[in-house]
């Protein structure tokens, strides 16, 4: 009887030790963007925008322009975006931005850093062929609801349009809005792997 219990501990052992070193020889692959990343690759490619700024909270307002370029970051996760803009009398400034997708909220992410100091962080949703990235920001004292809508009008442009609102989102007004054209190549159509 203890002869065949020992050798059964043995054997447990020897098995234990096995599946142990097997998965050390084999773990897990790296995680992987989800179907929802998929849709950020409309955004890839170099951008051109023409821009108008109506006068009031963003200053005089005016007509500007925005280049930028957006490729995916190593993973597959995120597309950074670095852009420059001029807007004439308003002054010229750049901004390097992410956008990503939140799994746990189930809302696409969009964090921009600007040469200005300012940092925009916004939530986004797309509905057939519109993006609504919506923000809460601090102007002048007052709390400001933004709301930036993109439409696409093709595979290589969109209409966009950024909107505030002071009275808690009641009641929207245009501050910006403008088109977007993709000029040369549209940059890598799968996320980069490890």
């Amino acid at each position: 009887m203890k002869k065949a219990s020992k050798k059964t501990t043995i054997t447990l052992a020897a098995v234990m030790l096995a599946a142990i070193i097997a998965s050390a020889q084999n773990p897990p692959g790296p995680p992987k963007p989800g179907p929802e990343i998929e849709k950020l690759k409309y955004f890839l490619g170099n951008w051109k925008q023409s821009l108008e700024v109506k006068p009031g909270l963003m200053g005089p307002g005016g007509k500007g322009t925005e280049t930028a370029h957006a490729e995916w970051l190593p993973g597959g996760f995120f597309v950074v975006i670095h852009s420059a803009a001029d807007m004439g009398a308003m002054g010229k400034f750049t901004t390097i931005a992410f956008l990503g997708y939140n799994t746990e909220d189930k809302v696409y992410t969009y964090d921009e850093f600007a040469s200005t100091g300012e940092h925009t962080v916004a939530k986004g949703t797309v509905e057939g062929d519109t993006w609504t990235w919506t923000s809460v920001s601090k102007e002048g004292g007052k709390t400001m609801n933004g709301r930036f809508i993109e439409k696409i009008t093709s595979p290589n442009s969109y209409d966009l349009k950024f909107e505030g609102s002071m009275d808690g989102g009641a009641t929207y007004t245009t501050f910006m809005d403008g088109k977007a054209t993709k000029s040369g190549g549209a940059g890598a159509e799968k996320p980069p792997q490890h």
